[in-house]
């Protein structure tokens, strides 16, 4: 897959924040959140299936089947339950300047008091499409997609400045990608 210009990092795994119960072993979710918890990885036929729905998301459950030594019936019900407890996702991942983004941005947040409390306002604007909370020079990082640089401007001096306890902001916008990638696998 070619990369885009900057995309949806939601794509197939996401953390899991609570231990929850995937696949027919019972095994719990893993991800930062879990290993904070102690929670067990996700068992080896729930990864070999995330791994090939990375390669390729419209993947007959069939060929994965074979791959992974499941029925059909079996892979489609641990899709189905790796998908509930939000362990993956299965989307389109599409190139935001072919759908009228032209410009795309990560944006440094410094907070002062509560960062769950802006984290949380933050997302909801319907402009940032990944938002983590972090340790180091800032307390968030958001990346931003916008029509053109007005827009950008706005959602920067208008939303995210207006938020109370944003402290400062710095803006990194970007020129040209050159490696996005989804298929990381499992550990």
């Amino acid at each position: 897959m070619e990369p885009t210009l900057c995309g949806i990092r939601r794509v197939c795994v996401r953390y899991a924040r609570n231990a929850l119960d995937v696949g027919s072993c019972s095994t719990p979710v893993w991800g930062v959140a879990s290993r904070e918890r102690g929670v067990a990885p996700l068992d080896e036929t729930s990864k070999a299936i995330i791994e090939q729905l990375q390669q390729d998301g419209r993947r007959p459950y069939a060929t994965i089947g074979r791959a992974v030594g499941l029925s059909e019936a079996a892979v489609r019900q641990r899709v189905q339950r790796l998908q509930d407890a939000g362990v993956m996702q299965i989307v389109a991942v599409t190139d935001p300047v072919q759908v009228g983004f032209a410009r795309s941005a990560m944006i440094g947040v410094r907070v002062e008091g509560d960062i769950e409390a802006v984290a949380d306002a933050m997302e909801s604007l319907p402009e940032v499409d990944y938002l983590v909370v972090c340790a180091g020079g800032f307390d968030i990082l958001a990346e931003v997609v916008a029509e053109d640089d007005d827009h950008l401007l706005d959602v920067i001096n208008r939303q995210i400045r207006a938020i109370p306890g944003v402290r400062s902001t710095e803006t990194f916008v970007y020129l040209k990608l050159r490696k996005q990638i989804y298929t990381w696998g499992t550990r």
